[in-house]
């Protein structure tokens, strides 16, 4: 296994965030129209990309954006 630094482990960290927060957006879009990008800035003060991960599944399973709310509050 090759050695990473902690700047290419932030830039990996930094790149799977992003790309989280894009399916967030795509996903809250999809499911919940313009309303749904209105939790956006929220969502994206969020540094853990676990916690983005189950927000990301959750948009499936969710009936209300209070609902994804709840998840990471």
């Amino acid at each position: 296994m090759p050695y990473i630094s902690s700047v290419e482990r932030r830039s990996i960290q930094k790149g799977m965030r992003e790309g989280l927060l894009e399916g967030i957006a795509m996903g809250l879009e999809l499911k919940f129209g313009s309303e749904g990008l209105t939790i956006l800035p929220e969502i994206s003060q969020i540094q853990d990309v676990d916690i983005l991960r189950v927000i990301l599944t959750s948009i499936k399973t969710v009936n209300t954006l209070e609902e994804l709310r709840q998840i990471y509050h």
